[in-house]
């Protein structure tokens, strides 16, 4: 029986502009307190009240989810969705021929992965072993930090500098001392803040002079939020120096968290390591065709990092009149001094529906990941910002009198 559009739209119910139930693809919400419950064995929960209208602003996702094209190619592709992903059309070959084109690249320097979580964690196991360390900064995304920590395997944390960018001295200087695999996130998660080109290239330069076995991953899932003139993505780079490799996921400014693609490139001897890591079927058949369509479709990706851009702009500028400094962001989500402890803060954002990004220690105590939502869901928790933050200042101002 064949399943017209609207009839699908039905079942799957449509939010803004007509687009498809962010429940069903754009998996909004859960990743700040599910990340912490993996950590420590227990299932996660929501953070706010049950049946609230609750604003999700923990976890970096589009608000929008996927573009028109993308999800009008879904709703094509669904008589193969009985396809294995190797065995449809279009199929994981094709995925990867499209990337490769983007980049000017050949297939064998791409390998996908279930989102870039996969890409990360196996490039833990490929790379780093307990004598070869992985390197990475504090505080940075979780993901390869705590593969490493699992697998009993060397780790070396390096605090971000004054301004929270990635310490690029000491990360080099490490490396040197054993690193098997440096993590270098940029933009950073969760400080949104970015290094230019320039210092990219100088630092691969310094890693590869000083120590040529070092593998070299630079996480780019916050590329497509940059709009600090002086970043460009580490790509080429990485297609022409050995032992470097990027990493993307179509889980930000594509919109499809819930869909799990991510891929790396590099030189095919570095990404091959990852690809004998990589689980099979790792990408579904809806997934391909949408991040295909996705590629396909760069006005998506330019209306994105405007209307991104637009938000933060009016956010920073809220939290600022408050007295809370953030970080110049480059991501689509903002760090900054709330000058109380996150979860404080979070816990109090809770109570009016407002749900706001987990502990990130060493800055647990005086700051909160904030993510960017439409410019709607941000002038309501603004107001709600306003109200935790001037009340607990009060507060404070009324016991220290």
């Amino acid at each position: 029986m064949s399943v017209s559009r609207r009839d699908l739209l039905q079942v799957l119910g449509t939010g803004p502009r007509g687009k498809v139930s962010g429940a069903f693809l754009a998996a909004r919400g859960l990743e700040a307190h599910l990340a912490e419950a993996q950590q420590s064995g227990r299932t996660g929960r929501a953070l706010t009240p049950p049946g609230a209208a609750e604003i999700r602003i923990s976890s970096n996702e589009n608000p929008l989810g996927p573009g028109k094209v993308a999800l009008d190619a879904i709703l094509a592709q669904f008589g193969e969705a009985g396809r294995y992903p190797f065995n449809s059309t279009p199929g994981e070959g094709d995925l990867v021929a499209t990337i490769a084109a983007k980049y000017d690249a050949k297939p064998e320097n791409v390998v996908l992965g279930a989102g870039s979580q996969e890409i990360l964690k196996n490039a833990v196991r490929a790379f780093t072993s307990p004598t070869r360390a992985l390197v990475t900064a504090l505080p940075t995304f979780e993901n390869c930090t705590g593969t490493a920590k699992q697998l009993k395997h060397g780790l070396v944390e390096v605090k971000v500098d004054s301004s929270l960018h990635l310490d690029v001295e000491q990360m080099a200087a490490a490396a040197g001392k054993g690193g098997g695999l440096i993590f270098f996130n940029n933009p950073n998660n969760p400080t949104a803040t970015v290094h230019g080109a320039k210092t990219v290239a100088d630092f691969v330069e310094r890693v590869r002079r000083t120590s040529p076995d070092t593998v070299i991953l630079i996480d780019e899932a916050y590329h497509d939020y940059v709009t600090d003139p002086s970043y460009q993505t580490a790509v080429p780079l990485a297609l022409e120096t050995p032992n470097v490799f990027v990493s993307r996921t179509f889980s930000k400014a594509y919109g499809m968290a819930g869909m799990r693609i991510g891929y790396a490139i590099g030189r095919a001897e570095t990404v091959k390591k990852l690809a004998t890591l990589k689980m099979p079927y790792n990408v579904s058949v809806l997934g391909i065709t949408a991040a295909i369509a996705s590629l396909k479709d760069p006005k998506h990706i330019e209306d994105e990092r405007a209307r991104n851009t637009e938000v933060r702009a009016f956010t920073m500028k809220a939290l600022e009149d408050l007295g809370c400094k953030p970080t110049d962001s480059q991501a689509n989500f903002i760090f900054v001094d709330i000058h109380r402890t996150a979860k404080e803060f979070r816990d109090a954002c809770a109570k009016s529906n407002v749900a706001v990004g987990r502990d990130f220690p060493p800055f647990e105590k005086t700051h909160a990941r904030i993510s960017i939502g439409t410019m709607e869901e941000m002038q309501k928790a603004t107001e709600v910002f306003r109200n935790v933050l001037r009340s607990a200042s009060t507060t404070t101002a009324g016991q220290k009198q």
